[in-house]
C-alpha cells in the first residue's frame, strides 16, 4: 500500500473515484437533491485546481488506485474509497497517512463529515464541533457535521 501525490494526468482516476463513490454510496444516506449537490460541489474545476495545487493524493493497494483524498492546510476534504474496496480497513490506513501529513505541521485536523463517513471519524477520535444542513434541489437537505481531531 502506498500514498502518492496525484498528477493532472491522473485527473480521470480521481474523478472516477469521486463520482463512482458518490453515486453508489450517498443515495443510501441522502435524498437525490443532496447527492446532486455533492456531485456539483466536487466538480471538475475544483478537482483540477486541487491537483494543480498539489493537494490531492491517491491511495494504491494491490497495484490498483482505490482511493483519493485532498488536504488543504489542516483540513481533510474529498476522502473517497471506491465502494468495492470499502469495509476492508483501507480508509483507516489511508487516514493514518493523511493525519500524519497534517500533524507534521498542525495541532488539529478539521473536516466536514458526510453521514456515511461520520462513524469512521468517530472511531478515530474525531469530535463533532457543529451541525449543518444545506437546502438543495427538490427541497432536499444535505446534513453534515464539522469534526475535529486534536494532536495527542
Amino acid at each position: 500500500m502506498r500514498v502518492i501525490p496525484a498528477t493532472i494526468e491522473q485527473f480521470d482516476i480521481v474523478k472516477r473515484i469521486v463520482v463512482d463513490t458518490i453515486n453508489s454510496v450517498y443515495p443510501k444516506y441522502y435524498p437525490q437533491g443532496a447527492v446532486n449537490f455533492f456531485l456539483t460541489h466536487h466538480n471538475d474545476s475544483r478537482m483540477v485546481m486541487d491537483i494543480n495545487n498539489h493537494c490531492v493524493y491517491l491511495f494504491e493497494a494491490n497495484n490498483s488506485i482505490i482511493g483519493t483524498c485532498t488536504i488543504n492546510e489542516n483540513e481533510i476534504n474529498r476522502l473517497f474509497i471506491l465502494p468495492i474496496h470499502q469495509g476492508r480497513g483501507y480508509g483507516s490506513k489511508f487516514m493514518d497517512v493523511m493525519e500524519e501529513k497534517i500533524f507534521a505541521n498542525y495541532e488539529e485536523i478539521n473536516l466536514a463529515a458526510s453521514l456515511p463517513a461520520q462513524s469512521m471519524y468517530r472511531k478515530r477520535g474525531y469530535k463533532e464541533t457543529s451541525y449543518h444542513k444545506i437546502l438543495t434541489d427538490n427541497g432536499d437537505y444535505l446534513c453534515y457535521y464539522m469534526m475535529k481531531l486534536k494532536k495527542h
